[in-house]
């Protein structure tokens, strides 16, 4: 049988191709099964296993129920990163939330008298709202302001007891108000007496719902004083209280404060009262017992604006004098002082006469005080502003009274031993009526002759004074300036004794190390504009060239930081120096921590070279050999 070529070929064809089909079709299943696998496993992994995929082709359907939008767009991100983002399609659902937020239902009742306002949010009943009903029925004769709202939603658990407690009470007072919400009551109110506070607590706790929180402030008014007293004295030694009034919480405990440090020590009181006649009552009241304690004798009263102070002739002079001038410079403005010592005996020849003075007193560090009388307002500010000028406004401390029968020339001579004082380091100026007393220490050695110009040109030539003046070394600034080596010392015993760390690895300083940077700029500051090297150090641990680099920041770190305080720093040398100069064995933890450091190195100048004699110069000689040449001849130095 002969076979047709043609038919051979058509059915080989055929065949080829359903083949091809078949093993396509094969491949193609084998796909879809490890895809659906690698996705299902990435979302079991990523706990979504709500979702769930089919295949479709060679691309995979994403189905189910997302619980929130972002957990779908969570799905889509996984199925990405297991198969390219074009071969996903979705059909997943995410269900709309349609349930509300109950809303925070809240009622403030306000009444003053007969005006009662209503304001806050509350749940629509059936009856349509009988809260202002019921206010009505409680209180026939007030005037309501209806500022509610309404929300369609159930009642709140405790929300209809807590309206039958807040109109029930709204009735039991005049002035007051009332805020609740479901669970907790908050009551205000004024009342006559702590008495009926107290009486009105119990009524409203007896009625209040026990499901509730019950919070209440009853306040009763102060009363008015009139006037607005303290009165206080001593009597036989001890700090007696007659009276005592304060306008507010912290001006009671203002002058209980200055009675105690007084040395009052028996129980009093101060009540709280309406009528003070300045806002400044406590501080006024304040610094009038601290001047009475000065005394330790006298009496005191306050009666609103007027301030009397009495003394005893046995308080000095110049005590009564000091105490009257610092309280009159220092009671605030809406109040006016009364000053009186009483007189001596008629038999009482070696009591103190009282004779006019002024005292002031400079201290070591700085302080002026001023005490003793002048003239009038209008000089003590004089003084006052003159000395600040010379002393520091801050240092200045005016305590001296007012005198209006002091001697011709009081003022002039007051600013004179001002201008004495200024030329001392500490000392004190004395002015009497017939002479003038300037003593005190001066670190410059030309003092004592500046205080007699400076008294003579105030005073004139036949001015009665005395200066008698010290002269200390120690304060010479001159003799005391310091030298390039001791600031060196100075600094390296800072050093030394509490290092500059640094954070591992790191270049910013701790924290720590900020009193030590504080106390090198401030011996930086004294000394001058020096040259210092400023070395950092680290340890062995690490490359080399990492250590140079951290090293070398550290050290700039510091030069950056006494900048910031205001160290003038361009001769200032920063060098990082890494591990190269260990002081220690970096072996141990120990040596490790030594070697990491910050070193200050005064930067001397080159010593100049000593020039040799002539005559001996003259007979050095040097030897030199020419290379090939066995010959050594003699050459002159050049």
């Amino acid at each position: 049988m002969t076979r047709n070529p043609l038919l051979l070929s058509v059915a080989a064809f055929v065949l080829a191709v359903l083949l091809a089909l078949g093993t396509a079709t094969l491949l193609a299943s084998m796909i879809e099964k490890r895809t659906v696998a690698a996705l299902t496993e990435a979302f079991d992994a990523e706990g979504l296993t709500w979702v769930s995929v089919t295949p479709d082709g060679l691309r995979a359907r994403l189905a189910g129920t997302a619980p929130t939008e972002s957990a779908r767009i969570r799905a889509l991100q996984v199925a990405g990163g297991v198969i390219d983002s074009s071969r996903v399609s979705e059909d997943i659902v995410v269900p709309v939330s349609t349930s509300l937020v109950a809303p925070v239902f809240r009622i403030e009742l306000m009444r003053d008298r007969n005006d009662v306002s209503v304001i806050g949010l509350v749940p629509r009943t059936d009856d349509g709202g009988p809260i202002l009903d019921r206010i009505q029925g409680v209180l026939p004769d007030a005037e309501i302001a209806d500022m509610l709202q309404m929300a369609e939603h159930a009642v709140p658990g405790g929300w209809v007891g807590a309206v039958d407690f807040a109109v029930q009470a709204l009735a039991m007072f005049d002035v007051g108000r009332i805020s609740l919400t479901a669970g907790r009551i908050e009551a205000e109110a004024l009342v006559e007496s702590p008495e009926a506070g107290a009486a009105l607590e119990t009524r409203l706790r007896a009625i209040a719902p026990t499901n509730q929180v019950l919070s209440l402030q009853l306040t009763a008014p102060r009363p008015v004083a009139a006037p607005f007293m303290l009165r206080a004295d001593f009597e036989n030694g001890v700090l007696r209280l007659g009276a005592c009034s304060a306008d507010t919480e912290q001006a009671q405990a203002r002058i209980r404060a200055a009675l105690r440090d007084a040395g009052m020590t028996a129980r009093f009181t101060c009540n709280l009262a309406l009528g003070a006649p300045s806002p400044r009552w406590g501080q006024a009241a304040a610094l009038s017992i601290e001047a009475l304690a000065s005394l330790g004798a006298g009496s005191l009263s306050l009666s609103d604006g007027d301030v009397s102070l009495s003394a005893p002739n046995s308080v000095p002079a110049a005590s009564f004098d000091s105490a009257v001038g610092r309280l009159e410079s220092r009671l605030p403005q809406a109040f006016s002082l009364t000053a009186r010592r009483l007189d001596p005996p008629v038999d009482a020849g070696s009591a103190d006469d009282g004779r006019p003075e002024l005292s002031m007193i400079l201290t070591a560090e700085g302080a002026l005080t001023i005490s003793g009388r002048l003239p009038d307002t209008r000089i003590r500010d004089a003084v006052r502003a003159f000395a600040q000028a010379r002393f520091g406004s801050q240092a200045v401390e005016m305590a001296a009274r007012i005198d209006d029968q002091l001697p011709q020339g009081w003022s002039v001579r007051a600013l004179t031993l001002l201008d004495a004082l200024s030329e001392l380091h500490h000392g004190s100026a004395l002015l009497l009526e017939d002479r003038i007393d300037v003593t005190g220490v001066s670190g410059n050695p030309d003092a004592a002759t500046q205080v007699a110009q400076a008294l003579v040109q105030g005073l004139g030539a036949d001015a009665e004074f005395t200066a008698n003046i010290t002269y200390d070394e120690l304060l010479d600034p001159v003799a005391q300036a310091p030298t390039p080596e001791s600031c060196e010392a100075r600094i390296r015993a800072i050093v030394s004794e509490t290092k500059i760390t640094f954070d591992p690895g790191s270049i910013e300083i701790n924290e720590q190390s900020r009193p030590v940077i504080d106390a090198i700029a401030e011996v930086l500051r004294n000394c001058g504009e020096l040259p210092f090297e400023i070395a950092g150090h680290t340890d062995s641990q690490g490359r080399d060239e990492t250590n140079r680099r951290l090293s070398q920041g550290r050290a700039e770190a510091v030069v950056n930081a006494l900048m910031a305080r205001r160290v003038l720093v361009s001769s200032l040398v920063p060098r990082g120096y890494g591990a190269d100069r260990p002081v220690a064995d970096n072996g141990t933890p120990e040596g490790r921590e030594a070697n990491r450091r910050i070193e200050f190195t005064l930067i001397r100048p080159e010593p100049e070279p000593v020039p040799l004699d002539p005559a001996l110069e003259a007979q050095l000689e040097f030897e030199i050999q020419t290379p090939g040449d066995d010959a050594i001849r003699p050459r002159p130095r050049p």
